[in-house]
């Protein structure tokens, strides 16, 4: 099983030792995988368009992917991987080649078939307690935001990335939306974590036209529980000279109330950060360090346990 994932990410990349985040323990060599999440990420996404494959899950099938996270997280692994194979996800052990930390991927094998289903994919840190989400609804659709999202979860530990797995466009109507719909494994998972009081950062992208004033527009979404987070984040990109539009003391376009995964998070008083970039953060290399840099304030607060206010 371990050889055919391998196969479906692409090149696997050399182990780099370097630790950027600070804080991973080292790699052994006869341990897991090394790979470059950046890679597998892209390998993965590539395939994406409007016009691909989803099939909307049953609520079983949402059931099941998301109690075997839920296990995952609960370090049962055993039953983790004999939940998720009842509906043919399977999980593996991989080393960031970045910064050594270890992380199990949840992935579908059907997406290795000829016709994936779009369900997503997660990565949960092992070595250190899961404290935080990173979230992508809109991979490849919103340009660039995926490998945002490997970014930003190597920016702290304790993190969990959560992507959609399919173009927001795919299927019949806006049935692979998963940021405006309930009855998505994606919506599941982040329900899950919400529920467990996880705070999360949703990462989007807007088109420059959309607010040519702005390179970020953050927002708290529905509810008010992300605004010290949502503060500390925009002084963080302000710091690194960018152009934030801030939702909670201005009107700003894109800010993301409508959001279901942030309509839950604020049901359950969890903060939450609807986050939408600009093309140029997302897709020039430097901004986007400097924006993973900023984004990593919030997310150590939350690694550490510290509110961020």
């Amino acid at each position: 099983m371990l050889l055919a994932a391998l196969a479906g990410w692409g090149a696997v990349a050399l182990l780099d030792t370097r630790d950027t985040g600070g804080d991973t323990p080292a790699h052994r060599a006869d341990g897991p995988p090394a790979v470059d999440l950046t890679r597998a990420v892209s390998a993965y996404t590539d395939r994406f368009s409007p016009h691909g494959a989803f099939r909307p899950p049953s609520r079983s099938e949402r059931q099941a992917v998301t109690e075997g996270v839920a296990l995952l997280l609960d370090h049962h692994r055993e039953q983790a991987e004999q939940r998720l194979g009842e509906v043919d996800f399977g999980v593996h052990t991989l080393v960031d080649s970045a910064t050594g930390r270890r992380f199990a991927e949840v992935y579908d094998r059907v997406d290795q078939g000829p016709s994936p289903r779009g369900w997503g994919r997660v990565f949960v840190d092992l070595d250190h307690p899961v404290r935080w989400s990173a979230q992508v609804p809109h991979p490849v659709s919103d340009e660039s935001t995926e490998l945002m999202g490997v970014r930003v979860l190597r920016g702290a530990p304790g993190g969990i990335l959560v992507i959609a797995g399919a173009h927001r466009e795919s299927g019949e109507g806006n049935a692979a939306d998963v940021a405006h719909r309930r009855d998505t494994v994606f919506h599941a998972i982040c329900a899950e974590l919400a529920g467990r009081r996880i705070p999360g950062v949703q990462i989007h992208g807007f088109a420059r036209k959309s607010a040519p004033r702005y390179d970020v527009i953050a927002s708290a979404g529905a509810g008010t529980a992300g605004r010290p987070a949502g503060r500390l984040l925009a002084d963080a990109l302000r710091d690194r000279h960018f152009d934030v539009c801030r939702a909670w003391v201005r009107s700003c376009p894109l800010a993301g109330r409508e959001n279901v995964q942030g309509r839950e998070a604020a049901d359950a008083g969890v903060p939450f950060l609807h986050v939408e970039f600009a093309p140029g953060p997302r897709s020039d290399a430097r901004r986007a360090a400097r924006v993973a840099e900023a984004v990593s304030v919030v997310t150590r607060r939350w690694a550490d346990g510290a509110p961020a206010e």
